[in-house]
């Protein structure tokens, strides 16, 4: 046989063999993506328990992004420019990717037209706007720091946040609900009455020089027309040259924490830490390959929740972001789910067990809403049970702090029920997570409890300004101390079993509100319920149950303390039994419990 025909006919066995490659791959390809991609999208569930002692490595073969806010938002706008990104049904908005993005840059080069520059902070006050979306991103743009404002701020609050971080500009409605914002900046600033726009010099906030409002004309005051006119074609080239001189690793959002044990501290978060949280986020829940996301959000932006797992997963991931009230309305919420056919919600424990309580809720057409994402606070295993059975969708709970951009622990899409309802899931990609003991800072075994520690891009740069604070909670090898008890289990599922400063010491026994509040909601008559301790002579501190029971329920504190006897330890019985009619919330929905101690302690006359 020539050496000619030889080759040819080896060059035909390839090819045919290459064809066979290509049909088979085809054919894997189609059935990965049949099974939702969770080959072709690694963030799977473990399958074996490989943890040996309680330390674990979020590994990943994807890498982390390098991107800032403002170019994620226009990578997106460049691929699905005609795509919904918000939808604010009361304010009647709707915007596209595209028109986003414009509105966006328009307001960036407003603000450097207005005098502000890179590194200056803005204050954002106010509720759930399409002005927040624009200015959360217009600032990123800019190099400004946005500071998210808790639109419930009364006015020695809301000095002490202006001034601790040093806002040049704050952009708020004229009024929401009883808070007239422009009223309470002209008691703090009398000076800006009498001040052209732009030209403040306030004895009290000195670093204030702009008030914008976004609904009205006030005197001192830009309008949001004037941001979104002042630009001219200068300011725009100034903005272009500015987007080559941002890092990813620049700050960019300062967050107010609770301030529950003292005065507010602010989170200062970059680029990277935000946008790589919102990206994990999303490929946790499918984001990156479920088609059409729809995700109601009720949750407020000023909290990390809305920004980060709202917003910032938009940007990311191109889903549709539905705004269904400025402040919190559950019968908005179902209304908006039922109308623009949204298949997510996102949502606190409150707002959940609010929506179970919806005297309406069979009256509404829920058929497309298939997956809750809830965080804020710990939820009872009882409540995830109902929701599922009661509204027919799968309930993810994510875990994370403010300093921890901040999801850290979430469950899988594909879970077991007893895992999305009596853990946080599986550390996120990138981020590594260690129960210690907080006497030694020594890791515990596996199933014990002790302090979670989280290490990763997502730890906060600092507490703004404040030097001692970041160092009591963000150790030098980086490891961010969360406050929470926790446990791990041999394939990495995480268990929150309270907060150290809420545990209840009863009589030298070690007491998690949570552990009880899980037991008693399993009570056919209660709807929600809180435990907290109250002092007592003897014991140090007796357990305390406040319990909101359901509509036309009567019941009695001995009932729920005969409930409980021989089903859980009997130091964990509660001695006192309230029933309440609801229960101090934050602006972002989670129980206040330090307020709820102190309306019990004085009901007990303790």
């Amino acid at each position: 046989m020539s050496s000619s025909i030889l080759l040819i006919r080896q060059v035909q066995s390839i090819v045919r063999f290459s064809k066979v490659l290509q049909t088979t791959w085809t054919s894997q390809r189609s059935s990965l993506q049949f099974l939702g991609c969770r080959a072709l999208h690694v963030d799977s569930a473990p399958t074996v328990p490989e943890l040996t002692t309680s330390y674990v490595h979020g590994t990943s073969s994807r890498s982390l992004l390098s991107l800032t806010v403002g170019q994620a938002l226009q990578n997106s706008a460049e691929r699905w420019p005609d795509r919904e990104a918000v939808v604010f049904l009361q304010e009647g908005v709707r915007k596209t990717f595209a028109q986003l993005q414009q509105d966006v840059d328009q307001a960036a080069a407003g603000l450097l037209a207005l005098g502000l520059k890179k590194g200056d902070r803005l204050g954002m006050w106010g509720p759930n706007i399409y002005e927040w979306i624009v200015f959360q991103f217009a600032t990123a743009k800019a190099g400004i720091l946005l500071v998210s404002v808790n639109p419930a701020y009364q006015l020695h609050e809301l000095e002490f946040a202006l001034r601790k971080v040093q806002c040049s500009a704050v952009v708020c409605p004229t009024k929401f609900k009883t808070q007239n914002y422009c009223d309470m900046l002209r008691q703090i600033c009398p000076e800006v009455e009498t001040a052209a726009p732009g030209g403040l010099r306030s004895a009290r906030l000195p670093d204030l020089r702009a008030v914008i409002v976004t609904d009205s004309r006030q005197p001192g005051m830009f309008h949001m027309d004037d941001v979104m006119q002042a630009a001219g074609s200068q300011h725009r080239q100034e903005l272009d040259v500015l987007q080559r001189k941002l890092s990813c690793d620049d700050p960019i959002n300062i967050l107010f924490t609770s301030g529950t044990t003292g005065s507010p501290k602010g989170a200062t978060l970059s680029h990277h830490n935000i946008l790589n949280n919102a990206n994990l986020i999303g490929i946790r829940l499918g984001y990156n390959w479920r088609p059409q996301v729809r995700a109601c959000l009720p949750v407020p932006l000023y909290h990390c929740f809305g920004s980060v797992g709202g917003a910032l997963s938009m940007a990311v991931h191109g889903i549709t972001v539905v705004f269904p009230s400025p402040g919190y309305d559950g019968r908005a919420n179902l209304e908006a789910i039922q109308k623009e056919r949204c298949n997510y919600f996102y949502g606190t424990p409150t707002m959940f067990i609010d929506m179970l309580g919806q005297p309406e809720l069979n009256k509404f057409d829920l058929s497309s809403l298939k997956t809750g994402i809830m965080a804020g606070s710990p939820c009872p295993a009882e409540v995830v049970k109902k929701l599922t059975a009661t509204l027919n969708m799968e309930v993810l709970i994510g875990y994370g702090t403010t300093e921890n951009s901040p999801v850290t622990f979430m469950v899988f899409p594909l879970d077991n029920m007893e895992r999305k309802s009596e853990t946080v899931g599986c550390v996120l990609s990138h981020t590594e997570a260690k129960v210690v003991d907080p006497s030694t800072g020594l890791i515990v075994p596996l199933g014990v409890s002790g302090e979670l520690m989280i290490r990763g891009y997502c730890v906060m740069l600092e507490y703004w300004d404040d030097l001692a604070k970041t160092q009591e909670c963000v150790s030098k090898d980086r490891w961010y101390r969360t406050g929470d008890i926790a446990r791990l289990d041999g394939y990495g599922y995480c268990q929150i079993e309270g907060r150290m400063k809420d545990m209840i010491i009863r009589g030298g026994e070690n007491i998690y509100p949570a552990e009880i509040e899980q037991f008693l909601h399993t009570h056919p008559k209660v709807h929600e319920v809180q435990v907290v301790g109250v002092p007592d002579e003897r014991m140090g501190e007796e357990v305390c149950a406040c319990i909101k029971l359901k509509e036309g329920q009567d019941c009695t504190a001995e009932e729920i303390k005969a409930y409980c006897k021989g089903q859980i330890a009997h130091f964990k019985v509660p001695r006192y039994v309230t029933f309440v009619q609801g229960y101090p919330l934050t602006a972002t929905g989670k129980i206040q419990k330090n307020k709820l101690r102190a309306e019990v302690e004085k009901s007990l006359g303790i």
